[in-house]
């Protein structure tokens, strides 16, 4: 609970997940504003590492090539022992991310507590943020704020788009003279995703009733690549894909989107911290730990829990819970985001 301690020097180990890296701007965001002097420097892996490289508040990127091998470990090491840090902040619980934390040389390493701190991570820290019950990701990530006596009050990402990014995004949104909808077409485990042939029928009842473009986004995984594809096979109104844009690209699709739709997936937040209307499609985890934060909880699936099912926010899984989600629940919130959230014209 030491708020004292210098914060010039600031080092984050968060690696991986984009939406956890989304998590986590709003934690640089706070302590640039509480220490606007501090030089915050972040451990990124490649991908993610495009989303954060140019926000204002973050001044350093170490990029973490996992696919060096043990080398990224020796890269990563000669390039935090060049510099020199008053505190680190460690936000994931895996073995790898401990030995960024080791070879940072920071004399306060604050992680997580041991119960929450997987493969010995705990091991690798000087200081443990005290136990808590599950809760939002987002808020699991304040605790670290709360820890350091800062405040995490406004809640601000900043994602984006750069000025410098503006003139693609107009000649993308020329594209259509239709809003347009971006549609998440896939997430790292199979778990998380939707029958394509479902996104196809959702994607012609959005032309057809709604007056709106659809676009496919995501990576270039090649259960994206084919979940596209039968899409595409599928829809009587051709959507257009923007798979493999880019994380910095998608940043400006999403939000030139009047609506998002999504499963439990990076996407999913980046919406949220532009503030654009997202339908969530949650069946492989808990909603309330990582659906959307504080915003359009109304447009949530819950597929996640049974009806009228309480208890505590979990941080189990599910599996095989997302087929239960029909196209028709899909389109009853597309309905109450028209009634709420749709610009009048």
């Amino acid at each position: 609970m030491n708020g004292s301690s210098s914060l010039d020097r600031v080092c984050i180990v968060m690696m991986s997940a984009v939406g956890d890296v989304v998590h986590v701007l709003p934690v640089a965001n706070a302590i640039k504003r509480a220490h606007p002097e501090c030089r915050i420097t972040w451990v990124l892996q490649p991908v993610p590492a495009t989303l954060v490289r140019g926000h204002p508040a973050v001044d350093d990127i170490i990029v973490f090539d996992r696919s060096r091998g043990w080398r990224a470990f020796t890269e990563v090491g000669r390039q935090l022992r060049s510099r020199r840090f008053d505190v680190l902040i460690d936000l994931q619980v895996y073995f790898k991310a401990g030995l960024v934390t080791a070879l940072s040389g920071a004399p306060r390493r604050l992680g997580f507590d041991r119960a929450r701190a997987r493969d010995a991570n705990w091991l690798f820290t000087t200081e443990r943020i005290a136990a808590s019950p599950v809760q939002h990701v987002q808020d699991q990530y304040f605790e670290f704020l709360r820890h350091l006596g800062i405040s995490h009050e406004p809640v601000e990402w900043n994602v984006g788009p750069w000025p410098s990014e503006r003139e693609w995004q107009r000649s993308f949104i020329a594209r259509s003279s239709r809003p347009l909808v971006s549609i998440v077409v896939g997430t790292s485990k199979p778990d998380k995703d939707w029958i394509p042939e479902r996104w196809a029928e959702v994607c012609d009842v959005l032309l057809d009733n709604f007056g709106m473009q659809p676009v496919l986004v995501g990576g270039t995984s090649a259960r994206e690549v084919a979940a596209a594809e039968a899409i595409r096979s599928h829809a009587s109104n051709d959507p257009i894909s923007t798979l493999g844009s880019g994380l910095r690209n998608l940043i400006g699709i999403l939000d030139a989107s009047a609506l998002v739709i999504s499963p439990d997936t990076g996407p999913l937040h980046m919406a949220v911290a532009l503030d654009r209307p997202v339908i969530s499609l949650m069946g492989y985890t808990d909603p309330r730990r990582t659906g959307p934060y504080r915003r359009f909880h109304d447009l949530i699936i819950d597929g996640f829990h049974e009806a009228g099912e309480g208890g505590p926010v979990t941080m189990e899984t599910r599996n095989g819970r997302m087929p239960g989600i029909r196209v028709a629940d899909v389109v009853a919130k597309i309905e109450l985001w028209q009634s709420r959230y749709r610009p009048k014209l």
